[in-house]
């Protein structure tokens, strides 16, 4: 049976709204499309002219979610920047980095990244479908679990933990439950573990989503995610979400 789900978001780093963003997903059977896109707007737009869109796809068994690939594109309205990571089962096949990230003075302390590394993974989009573990998808233990990421350059965990329900209503669309979850970084390879930035995500425990059900209550997918940042904290959070 198939399901098409739409939502938009918008996004806000400490209160203060910079941008908006989209999600389309087809979930066939056991395959997935998956498409996101983001932009940002108002002064913080007109001056960075930041965009960027990517898609995934892949299957999922059990509930287990394997990605086939995944593409990006973005621009800071200047540069432009592609990533494509060829994959099959969750196996990175090629990685294509366009243009290249420019070697940096400290590129010696990263951590190695190995095959092994890319095996078992999940790309940033296809991180963001959940297939429901119980027959509730409000069931504790559908938090409970460790999101494998790679992204192109670097390979980490999402580490997830249950903290609650709550009720919310979209402006159109989805009104009901929606699952809590902390969430925690946590770096494999690819980093460089003395930089300011990784020490600070790592530490972080200001990071949260809340999962809503689609598909008929077998997949969750974000309805709100919230990362405090060394500038604010970011939250994107449904306008419209159609599960269905």
């Amino acid at each position: 049976m198939a399901a098409d789900i739409e939502a938009r978001y918008s996004i806000t780093l400490a209160g203060l709204s910079i941008g908006k963003a989209s999600l389309s997903a087809q979930l066939n059977g056991a395959g997935y499309v998956l498409n996101v896109s983001s932009a940002l707007t108002g002064i913080v737009g007109a001056v960075s002219q930041g965009r960027g869109a990517a898609t995934a796809r892949g299957n999922v068994s059990g509930t287990s979610v394997l990605t086939n690939g995944f593409s990006l594109s973005a621009t800071n309205g200047k540069d432009t920047r592609k990533i494509q990571i060829a994959a099959a089962s969750g196996s990175v096949r090629n990685v294509t980095i366009d243009p290249p990230f420019v070697v940096q003075p400290d590129d010696s302390t990263r951590i190695p990244l190995r095959d092994s590394h890319k095996v078992g993974v999940l790309d940033p989009v296809s991180a963001l479908i959940m297939p429901v573990r119980s027959g509730n998808p409000m069931d504790k233990a559908n938090c409970d679990r460790r999101l494998p990421v790679f992204d192109g350059n670097q390979r980490f965990d999402v580490v997830l933990s249950y903290a609650g329900t709550r009720q919310v209503r979209s402006e159109d669309g989805y009104s009901g439950p929606v699952l809590i979850c902390t969430a925690r970084y946590i770096p494999v390879a690819g980093h460089r573990p003395d930089r300011r930035v990784t020490k600070f995500m790592a530490e972080n425990r200001n990071m949260d989503a809340w999962l809503a059900p689609v598909n008929g209550g077998k997949t969750l997918i974000p309805y709100r995610i919230s990362v405090k940042t060394m500038i604010g904290t970011t939250v994107i959070e449904a306008e419209t979400f159609r599960p269905d």
